[in-house]
């Protein structure tokens, strides 16, 4: 009666069957899955949100498939700003970043072709595929320090087959951290080039940069090459995710641009799903981001300095950070992952992403958010630690 896309057990597993029965019983969890920024603590400037949203104009619908002009003039600015040039009909309004990947998916695969994906990357990728009647390819993301994560573009050749229409990076990754580099970029291309495939740039988190490095590249939005496209949305950049506004940057030669852009445009027309009072709203919004980037970012940054220095000399590993709100922690395998997270929930009442959600290799990994208070963080930490230790 229903679909075969639906290839997944929709019973709740044994870390949400826990969580609820914790919740039920009133147990105060310290979660460090958070990825809701409205809900960890942060400020917002509430009144000028609410007045940008109430603008007159947003009772004019004005059905465009690439959305408002004055929205996409706005994210050509917020480029501006940034050091690149994007003009606003290269621009794809959308309502999330997931709804982005599915127009994608529909311009450039057909049933049964296949994307390539990071691997770790986050869990996301596999149910819009699926959806979209699509296969995944995973390639590699190996760590060397002190350098970090980095493309294996061994495992990213292997990957590829004659049903390969794209290439998907996450810059910087979620949950690694890593920021695509140059030298990268160009082995990318390269073979992006001699493939004939596309290539889909998911920037959501590149405005939080941990660090500076001149190495690492922010955005693709200036790829000429080939046929990017460059996803990026409201929902980190302003930490607002129930704002629902994405786009789709298109890039690469100017006739593959005009051919996806028309494309698009069908795709685009026959949903119309984002909301007039958030694009009459985007240049105001996004002439907020500062206050909430950088209350992030400070947060994210003291999170991460407090993990690395409480792990030194233990048995627990952190990894280099380049950007983003999450970091990876290894610890010692004297179980799987699930039993290491259903311990730390159960007797500790942490709660924290084991690494097979994000399709690690192999074990044991924890994915923690760096987005909670530095009180909650620090807590939770040190309750890892010390179940890890007490082994």
């Amino acid at each position: 009666m229903f679909s075969s896309r639906f290839k997944w057990d929709l019973a709740p597993n044994r870390l949400s069957q826990l969580l609820e029965k914790k919740k039920q019983a009133g147990a105060q969890v310290l979660d460090l899955t958070e990825s809701n920024p409205t809900r960890a603590g942060f400020v917002y400037p509430v009144s000028e949100i609410l007045h940008a949203l109430a603008t007159p104009q947003a009772m004019i619908y004005q059905p465009l498939p690439r959305g408002l002009i004055s929205a996409r003039q706005a994210i050509a600015d917020y480029y501006r700003e940034h050091g690149e040039t994007v003009g606003p009909e290269r621009i794809h309004l959308t309502a999330s970043s997931s709804e982005a990947y599915a127009y994608l998916f529909k311009l450039l695969a057909d049933q049964g072709d296949a994307v390539l994906v990071p691997q770790p990357s986050y869990p996301l990728f596999d149910f819009l595929a699926a959806l979209e009647g699509i296969t995944l390819q995973p390639y590699e993301l190996v760590y060397a320090h002190p350098v970090g994560w980095q493309i294996d573009f061994d495992s990213l050749q292997r990957a590829m087959t004659d049903r390969t229409r794209a290439v998907i990076i996450v810059n910087p990754n979620n949950p690694t951290g890593s920021f695509i580099k140059q030298q990268e970029l160009e082995q990318l291309l390269a073979l992006c080039a001699e493939r004939k495939l596309a290539l889909i740039a998911d920037e959501v988190f590149s405005d939080y940069a941990i660090a500076e490095d001149n190495k690492r590249l922010s955005s693709l939005v200036s790829v000429s090459s080939v046929l990017t496209f460059v996803i990026n949305g409201f929902s980190k950049t302003l930490a607002l995710p129930q704002m629902k506004l994405s786009w789709i940057v298109t890039g690469g030669p100017a006739e593959w641009q005009r051919e996806a852009g028309e494309r698009l445009d069908l795709i685009a027309d026959t949903f119309l799903s984002v909301g007039t009072p958030i694009q009459q709203a985007a240049a105001v919004l996004l002439g907020l981001r500062a206050s909430m980037q950088r209350q992030i970012l400070q947060r994210v940054r003291n999170n991460l300095r407090f993990l690395e220095q409480v792990m030194e000399d233990t048995p627990c590993r952190t990894f280099k950070v380049e950007g983003g709100w999450y970091a990876v922690l290894e610890v010692p395998r004297h179980a799987s992952e699930e039993e290491i997270t259903l311990s730390l929930l159960e007797q500790d009442d942490v709660l924290v992403h084991p690494g097979y959600l994000f399709d690690f290799r192999r074990e044991a990994f924890l994915v923690l958010s760096l987005l909670p208070t530095a009180d909650l963080f620090r807590e939770a930490t040190q309750r890892i630690l010390a179940r890890i230790a007490g082994r």
